[in-house]
């Protein structure tokens, strides 16, 4: 690479290169980098948005690449997007929460689940849904047990299986919970 980094993301784009994007390195990143497995070389692109670590990458349905919360002097909130097509990163509307540490999974009917994570006073039992059509974020029914850290895993059934991580106090949990509902919360 052509930065060192850690605590970053990196997801394989239908292209076939590899986007790495932000993390660490003596303070949060906001820059990106592709590699292409063809050429075995680095190439320096675009900044992000926004300077995170602790965040979530992943490809959408349609080939681009949502990147979710993070960290930078407190949990963040914004979200952006990057196509690969042209090369550009966009700010998208932001989660209604700011979390770092959390999951994101795409799921069967193209939204986003993210789930959990910290902010800045602990760990988070929330959950929403990001429509990459409408580019709106809904809260949706929360977890059993407030966790960051965890795992997520989305079955072939569309459940998503939510496994281990942290509580607050250094607590780890060996629970799992299995998500099913997406029922979305209205607020009155």
């Amino acid at each position: 690479m052509n930065n060192s980094r850690s605590r970053h993301k990196a997801s394989v784009l239908t292209n076939g290169k590899v986007l790495v994007a932000g993390g660490w390195s003596n303070g949060a990143l906001d820059s990106a980098e592709l590699y292409d497995p063809l050429t075995e070389t680095w190439t320096i692109i675009d900044t992000m948005n926004n300077t995170r670590d602790f965040h979530t990458m992943f490809i959408l349905t349609d080939g681009k690449v949502l990147v979710t919360g993070g960290y930078t002097d407190s949990a963040l909130n914004s979200t952006e997007l990057y196509d690969p097509s042209t090369g550009i990163w966009t700010t998208t509307s932001s989660m209604n929460q700011g979390r770092s540490d959390h999951t994101a999974s795409v799921l069967a009917n193209g939204k986003v689940l993210v789930i959990g994570g910290n902010n800045n006073h602990g760990a988070l039992n929330s959950a929403e849904l990001y429509d990459p059509l409408t580019e709106i974020w809904t809260t949706t029914d929360n977890l059993n047990d407030a966790r960051y850290d965890h795992a997520a895993s989305v079955l072939t059934n569309g459940k998503v299986l939510v496994t281990g991580g942290d509580m607050d106090h250094d607590e780890t949990l060996n629970s799992a919970e299995l998500y099913q509902s997406f029922h979305i919360k209205l607020t009155l």
